[in-house]
């Protein structure tokens, strides 16, 4: 209310001003001419659609700007000061920033991350680039029981659950993803109007919770689920069943967000705080999940159907393979979600301790599909601090065939991280269920945002693989990622890693895998 009162509060406060120099002194006009201005600055603020800070916050939003006007100055100042004995990483947020605002371009000088550290990693550019193809390659997703298949980008935009985020971020969100022709995974709170009005392409995916296909009694409504999963834009339906920032717990929904919208979409109290189990009801066993992945594919109308996690124990994904060979029943995709990704609720030592690093769950898991001779049965997709092309290039390297952005995402519709998620307050309508403070996220200029984001980004990717000599994701290899060991030591991935070859596990299995191989059981999931 304060904001709207702003602007006339001003325009009394200067008419005052302005008469009292006309009719007294014209020293007055020392007062009449900034309140005047500042009055129009507000005023611009309140309608101006290009930045939710401004909206929420006339005149106070400038000094925002004007402070990350300064952030590269003071950069540079502790740079050359040493401030900290490191330099500072390149800012990923920034990069995100220009790109979903159409104005990424290169910069001069030289890197400003240490190649020399240990644990830092690079590309090996070929002699030999490639033409950059005019075209992104797609992934086609849908293995031999699926009877309509999806064909995934490269990148898309992660699961953020509607709930956690406001309408006008899902709006945006699904807009864009629309306009660049890459999907939008719903998160687990539900398939909303919001998902569905723009009309992108949905990965619905289904949590703990079941919410938006669920029983009285938080159990798995069947009838529910064919409704929605029938829907034309829904062309993936993914159960989660880990989250890399909080893997073996649920999701938690503050009850100050949980309006009467947000109950409606999920089928809970309103008002009240919603806590997904840690488990689901509809599995127990490593059998029982493969045979409930293919029991869903028909109420989904042949759609690909698969399953996310957080890669936890080795032995335990095997598990699951040998209950697909057992059963000859694979899911369509797995999307494998590491430990350093985001989320708006968790413990922070659950964040920080549980769960393996992207990178590691990936090449898990790619191994144990090479291994079982089931991986060109199965897609994969990696989640977890993906923003760059760089970043893309890697994850495919490692073992994935298409990635997924969340938090970059979020930059891309102008999150800021003031890390109020879980208080209702975002300031820029991100993640709030506020209408007064949602309102100030423009729909229409963030969702092109979005799309930029999205295609300048997988532009990105394609120049450094070409750069790398490649000019399709299936020839990229494990030896063109370069980590360095130590300080004189640079040993590449194919190096570093055991690469199986398809049927490996199912013939002579590796010294390094034959433990977790034997032991792993179909029908229990032993750590």
């Amino acid at each position: 209310m304060l904001k709207i009162l702003l602007v006339p509060l001003l325009a009394v406060a200067a008419s005052g001003a302005a008469a009292a120099a006309l009719l007294a002194s014209p020293g007055w006009w020392a007062v009449a001419a900034p309140l005047l201005l500042l009055a129009v600055t507000a005023g611009h603020d309140l309608v101006q659609r290009r930045h939710s800070v401004l909206r929420n916050y006339p005149l106070l939003g400038h000094l925002r700007f004007g402070l990350e006007a300064l952030r590269p100055e003071l950069q540079q100042y502790f740079i050359e000061r040493n401030f900290d004995g490191r330099p500072f990483d390149r800012d990923v947020r920034g990069i995100v920033y220009e790109r979903a605002k159409g104005t990424d371009a290169e910069e001069p000088f030289g890197t400003e991350l240490d190649l020399y550290q240990s644990g830092s990693e690079y590309l090996a550019p070929s002699m030999a680039p490639r033409p950059v193809p005019e075209h992104p390659p797609r992934v086609r997703i849908g293995g031999p029981a699926c009877t309509r298949p999806y064909d995934m980008a490269l990148l898309n935009v992660s699961a953020m659950s509607f709930g956690s985020l406001s309408a006008n971020a899902v709006l945006a969100l699904n807009t864009g993803a629309h306009a660049g022709g890459f999907a939008h995974d719903t998160g687990e709170g539900g398939l909303s109007a919001y998902h569905l009005r723009p009309g992108g392409d949905l990965v619905w995916e289904i949590g703990t919770g079941y919410f938006g296909c669920r029983t009285e009694d938080g159990g798995f409504d069947e009838r529910q689920f064919a409704e929605k999963a029938s829907h034309p834009q829904v062309k993936c339906v993914s159960l989660k069943i880990s989250q890399g920032a909080k893997p073996g717990i649920g999701g938690v929904l503050p009850g100050a967000k949980v309006n009467a919208e947000i109950a409606r979409v999920r089928g809970v109290p309103q008002g009240e705080t919603v806590i997904s189990p840690p488990y689901h009801r509809v599995y127990s066993t490593p059998r029982e999940l493969v045979r409930f992945l293919a029991r869903l594919r028909e109420p989904a109308d042949g759609k690909p159907v698969g399953f996310k996690l957080c890669v936890g124990s080795r032995r335990q994904f095997l598990a699951v393979c040998k209950a697909m060979l057992d059963e000859d029943l694979t899911p369509d995709f797995v999307i494998v979600d590491g430990a350093e990704g985001g989320t708006g609720a968790a413990p922070l030592e659950f964040a920080d301790n549980v769960g393996l690093p992207l990178s590691e769950g990936l090449m898990a898991v790619h191994n144990a599909l090479v291994g079982t001779a089931l991986r060109d049965r199965i897609r994969i997709g990696a989640s977890g601090k993906v923003a760059t092309g760089s970043d893309i290039v890697k994850r495919l390297i490692q073992g994935a065939d298409y990635t997924n952005a969340a938090r970059a995402m979020m930059f891309a519709v102008g999150c800021i991280q003031a890390q109020r998620c879980h208080t209702n307050t975002c300031p820029v309508g991100v993640a709030t269920q506020d209408a007064r403070r949602a309102r100030a996220l423009d729909v229409g200029d963030k969702a092109q945002r979005v799309r930029r984001y999205q295609e300048a980004t997988v532009k990105s990717a394609l120049q450094i693989m070409a750069s790398l000599g490649v000019d399709d994701p299936a020839g990229l290899r494990p030896h063109m990622l370069l980590h360095r060991v130590d300080p004189h030591t640079v040993r590449s991935y194919a190096e570093l890693h055991t690469w199986l070859t398809p049927g490996q596990l199912l013939a002579s299995p590796p010294e390094s895998w034959a433990d977790d191989w034997t032991t792993a059981d179909p029908d229990r999931f032993t750590h």
